[in-house]
């Protein structure tokens, strides 16, 4: 597997995140946080493998990945919040999250 620019990866979620939610990227999602917010907690998640609980935990000890989320420690959602939201979201936002990201990737020649 290669290495990965973890807080790299999630300014670019964030960015590409944003984008596609459009006006709706700020509005509270289940938990009042930003669904900007949680589509970027689920792609750290996704990406690092985690689970819900242990996703709660490193967003607690991690500030980086808290400043990143625009989060204080007080803002980390529960584990259960975070599971709940992850089947919220339909599957067309992720699909446009791919789309978006195919996009914006080098082409080769």
């Amino acid at each position: 597997m290669a290495e990965v620019d973890l807080l790299g990866f999630l300014r670019d979620c964030k960015r590409l995140a944003i984008q596609v939610l459009g006006t709706n990227a700020g509005k509270p999602a289940e938990g009042g946080l930003a669904r900007w917010k949680h589509l970027v907690i689920h792609g750290y998640r996704l990406e690092d493998d985690h689970s819900y609980r242990e996703t709660e935990n490193r967003l607690r000890c991690f500030s980086e990945l808290r400043e990143i989320l625009e989060l204080d420690l007080n803002d980390v959602p529960d584990y259960s919040t975070i599971s709940k939201s992850f089947d919220r979201f339909n599957i067309t936002i992720w699909r446009a999250l791919l789309r978006v990201s195919a996009e914006q990737l080098p082409q080769s020649a």
